[in-house]
Formats: structure tokens, C-alpha cells, sequence
């Protein structure tokens, strides 16, 4: 497994050098696009892991499967789904327009940015830094391990550059799925979208949900089936955006990505998927990122249908 992660990483590599890093958020636009990292976790629960893949970096969208993932938990199905849809939209994940044009009235799924804000505005907890810090403890559980922290540059970057998010928020209140302050579930967003993690982290936690809740190695449940399922049934259809359809075809797994380069994929009951890739193709997912899951879905035979 070891020999194939690192020959996929490197057949790669040259995909680093077809995209650009995210720079709409100032704080992503230095980071070097050439970085590669890929990890997975197998059914024992054993760590293979090749290039950058110790290296940390905001996980952005890819928070928005965590956050989902704690809200069924804490608050239910019925909290989400009475806010958020579970249709894909064919859309750029900051897309605003179907707000406003939809008969719902309400974000077609959670991991569109609309979707995932009236998400975010659920979490338990009395202000931003509460509701966070509660989240961070909630991947902590997942990924195995403790500190996990979020990137302050990078949180007050995105901050203070989120002009359509901010829009995409007041919107949301207008429509009635916000209940509280505006800026509170923003801020709380922001935050969230800076955690730290690395493509072992991604890994360790696609193999929870390839494993419908239960950590591998431990056999521990960290999440209900119930939950898992749902999430990587939005994964399959939303979780890379307009590219969702082209991505089920060619890899035929669930995967969740975010434009500081990180993609999760679960292949249920074989393995977990990490990868770092901060150079994006157009439509914001690692370009390395999705040949290496492609070929490592190829190679293993996880395709899941």
C-alpha cells in the first residue's frame, strides 16, 4: 500500500502545476502550490501516508461535513432539514441566485456556502468562540487525537474579505433559518472553516465514515450510522460543488473538498482518504487531489456502486 501511494503521488505531482492556489481569501494566496500530501486509512485502521501529508492547512469546505455531521448529532434531523435542502444544484458553492429564485425558499443542500451558514447558525453554544471550540472537540473525536485549533491569520482574512457570504447570512435571516444574530453564526463560520488539519486527519476521519460511525482500529462508535450515512449521501451528490456528477463517474466515491486543498473521500468498509493539494482547477477542488482519489479509487476498485 505504501509503494502505491507514493507512485500515485508522484504521477500527481504534475497536476500541481495546472491550477492556482485559492486567492480570494488573501491569507490562501501564498501558500506554495507545488505542496502534494496524500494519506489513507485501511479496514484495521493502519496509517499509509506519502509526500506533504503532515502538513496543516485550513480545511475550509470540508469543514462543512463536520459541522453537518455534529448538528444531526446534537440537534436532529428536523433541525437541519426544516433549514436546508438535500438536492445538488449544479452551482458554484458560493452561488446566491436560487435563494431568491427557488419555490423552497432555502439552500438546496448543507455544503453549499448558503446551506452550510444556516448549519454553522445550529451549533450548540452561546457565542462563536463557544460553538467552535464545542466543534473542534467533535473533530478531535473523529480524527483521533487532541488540539486541534483554528488558524487565527487565516480566520481574520477570510473575515474581513467576506463580502458574499455576508450577504448570503442576511439573507438567510430575511428568510427566517436564522434564529439569533447574524454576525454570531458568521463569525462562528469563519472560524470553522480555519480549523487545522492535515490529509492523515481527513483520512482518519473518512475511515469513521466509511465504517458507518466506528473508528477501525478501536472499534469505538464516534457517530451514529444514521449520521454517517447522510453525510456521505450529500458527499456523493454536493461534495465538490458543480464538479459533484463528473467526480461520482470517474472515482465513484463519497468526497468532500475545500479550496485550501484539501479533499476527504470513504470508501465504505475499505478505507479512508485524505489529501492535500492547494492548487485548484476552476472550479475550486485540488487538481491533484482528484487525479490521486480518482487513481487510487482505480487501483483498489472502490467504487461504490
Amino acid at each position: 500500500m505504501q509503494a502505491l501511494l507514493e507512485r500515485i503521488l508522484r504521477e500527481a505531482e504534475p497536476a500541481t502545476r495546472g491550477g492556482q492556489c485559492a486567492d480570494y481569501i488573501p491569507a490562501l494566496a501564498s501558500v506554495h502550490p507545488g505542496l502534494i500530501g496524500l494519506a489513507l486509512v485501511d479496514e484495521k485502521g493502519e496509517v499509509f501516508a506519502a509526500g506533504h501529508s503532515a502538513r496543516q492547512f485550513t480545511i475550509q469546505s470540508v469543514s462543512k461535513i463536520l459541522a453537518l455531521a455534529y448538528v444531526l448529532e446534537t440537534k436532529g434531523e428536523e433541525a437541519v432539514f426544516s433549514r436546508v435542502g438535500m438536492e445538488p444544484t449544479g452551482d458554484p458553492f458560493n452561488s446566491i441566485i436560487r435563494l431568491e429564485t427557488s419555490s423552497i425558499r432555502k439552500p438546496f443542500n448543507p455544503l453549499i456556502n448558503a446551506g452550510a451558514i444556516a448549519v454553522t447558525a445550529l451549533l450548540p453554544g452561546g457565542n462563536a468562540v463557544e460553538r467552535v471550540e464545542k466543534l473542534l472537540e467533535f473533530v478531535g473525536i473523529l480524527a483521533g487525537r487532541e488540539g486541534i485549533r483554528v488558524d487565527e491569520i487565516v480566520y481574520v482574512s477570510e473575515r474581513d474579505t467576506a463580502a458574499r457570504n455576508r450577504a448570503i447570512g442576511w439573507f438567510l435571516k430575511e428568510l427566517g433559518l436564522i434564529e439569533g444574530a447574524v454576525d454570531e453564526a458568521l463569525d462562528a463560520y469563519f472560524r470553522q472553516c480555519a480549523i487545522l488539519l492535515n490529509a492523515v486527519d481527513l483520512a482518519r476521519i473518512g475511515a469513521v465514515l466509511a465504517f458507518d460511525g466506528i473508528e477501525p482500529k478501536s472499534g469505538k462508535r464516534c457517530i451514529s450510522a444514521r449520521t454517517s450515512h447522510i453525510v456521505k449521501s450529500l458527499m456523493m451528490t454536493c461534495g465538490l460543488y458543480d464538479g459533484s456528477g463528473e467526480f461520482g463517474v470517474e472515482a465513484g466515491i463519497p468526497a468532500k473538498s475545500g479550496v485550501g486543498g484539501g479533499i476527504l473521500a470513504a470508501a465504505k468498509r475499505r478505507c479512508g482518504i485524505g489529501t492535500f493539494g492547494p492548487a485548484l482547477d476552476k472550479r475550486g477542488n485540488s487538481a491533484a487531489g482528484i487525479m490521486m482519489i480518482k487513481r487510487l479509487s482505480a487501483e483498489l476498485d472502490l467504487f461504490a456502486l
